[in-house]
C-alpha cells in the first residue's frame, strides 16, 4: 500500500490535449481491421490504448478495436449524410474543434517549461521526509454544513451506526463514497499550521489526538464548517525510498513548471492585448 507521502507528491500534470501519445507501431505493421475498405491501424490502437491509460493487453486490444471499428463505421454513416455539415450547429462545432485544434497545437509550440533537474526532485524529497512525524494516520473525515448537522450525525454513530456508513450518508466531503476514508498522512506533532500536509490544522489536530478506532467526541469546526474524525489506524511513519518515488515528484515539478510557463505567457499576452469587461 502506497502511503500518503507517496501519493502526496505523485500528481498529475497539466495537460494540453492529445500531444502526449506519440505511439509507436506494435509487432507487425499492416492493418488490424477493415471496414468498409478504411483500415484500423496497429499504431490507432497502440495510440488509444496509451490515451486511455489502459495496461497493454490482449484484452484491451481487442476492446480498443472494437471501439475504432464502431467509430470508423459511425463516421462513415455520418459522411453519408449530406446535409448534415451544413446545418448551424454542427458548423459551429466544428469552428470550435478546429480552433480547439489549432489552440493545443499553439500552446505546445510556445509554452517550454524549464527542465527539472534531478538535483531539484532529490530536494523536494529530503524537504517532504523532513516534514514527516513519527507517526502516520489513516483517517476517516465526515464534512457537515453546520455543528447541528454534526451532532446529529455524531448522535446517530454513538447511537453504534458505523461511522464510514454515516459518511456515505449525509457526508459533504469528496471523500464520501469512500466513507470518509483520506489517505495516510504524516506530519509533526504538536501540528502546525502549513506542515500537515494541506490537512487543515483542526483536523489534524483531532486525529493526532485519537488513539486507533476513536472518533472526536465533539464535531470539528473549520471553513465555517463542521467535521466528524474517526482514526481508523495508527503507524510508525513508512517513508517509501527515493527511487519510489522519484518519477511522482518528478512529474509533480515537471506541472509546477508547465504552470509556471503558462502563466509567465499569460502575462506577457494580456500586456499586448486590449481588453474590455
Amino acid at each position: 500500500m502506497k502511503t500518503n507521502i507517496s501519493r502526496l507528491i505523485i500528481t498529475s500534470a497539466l495537460a494540453f490535449g492529445p500531444h502526449g501519445a506519440n505511439a509507436q507501431g506494435v509487432a507487425g505493421v499492416g492493418p488490424v481491421a477493415s471496414v468498409n475498405g478504411v483500415a484500423i491501424t496497429q499504431q490507432q490502437v497502440q495510440q488509444a490504448i496509451q490515451q486511455a491509460k489502459l495496461t497493454d493487453t490482449p484484452q484491451a486490444r481487442s476492446a480498443i478495436k472494437q471501439q475504432l471499428i464502431a467509430r470508423e463505421l459511425f463516421r462513415q454513416e455520418a459522411a453519408k449524410d449530406k446535409g448534415l455539415e451544413a446545418r448551424p450547429d454542427v458548423q459551429q462545432a466544428l469552428r470550435e474543434a478546429k480552433a480547439n485544434i489549432l489552440t493545443q497545437a499553439w500552446l505546445k509550440e510556445h509554452i517550454k517549461p524549464a527542465p527539472v533537474a534531478d538535483a531539484q526532485v532529490k530536494e523536494r524529497y529530503d524537504t517532504i521526509v523532513a516534514s514527516l512525524g513519527e507517526k502516520e494516520y489513516k483517517a476517516r473525515v465526515i464534512e457537515l454544513a453546520d455543528d447541528k448537522a454534526a451532532t446529529a450525525a455524531l448522535a446517530r454513530i454513538k447511537g453504534g451506526e458505523d461511522f464510514s456508513k454515516v459518511a456515505q450518508a449525509v457526508s459533504l466531503a469528496p471523500s464520501k463514497a469512500a466513507g470518509g476514508a483520506i489517505d495516510w498522512v504524516s506530519f509533526k506533532v504538536p501540528a502546525q499550521e502549513g506542515k500537515t500536509q494541506s490537512l487543515p490544522l483542526p483536523l489534524a489536530q483531532a486525529i493526532a489526538s485519537l488513539p486507533a478506532g476513536a472518533v472526536s467526541a465533539a464535531p470539528v469546526a473549520w471553513n465555517n464548517r463542521s467535521f466528524l474524525v474517526k482514526v481508523d489506524e495508527v503507524r510508525p511513519t513508512q517513508v517509501p525510498t527515493f527511487d519510489t518515488v522519484k518519477p511522482g515528484i518528478q512529474q509533480a515539478l515537471q506541472a509546477q513548471a508547465l504552470e509556471r510557463a503558462t502563466a509567465a505567457l499569460v502575462t506577457q499576452l494580456l500586456a499586448k492585448a486590449k481588453i474590455t469587461q
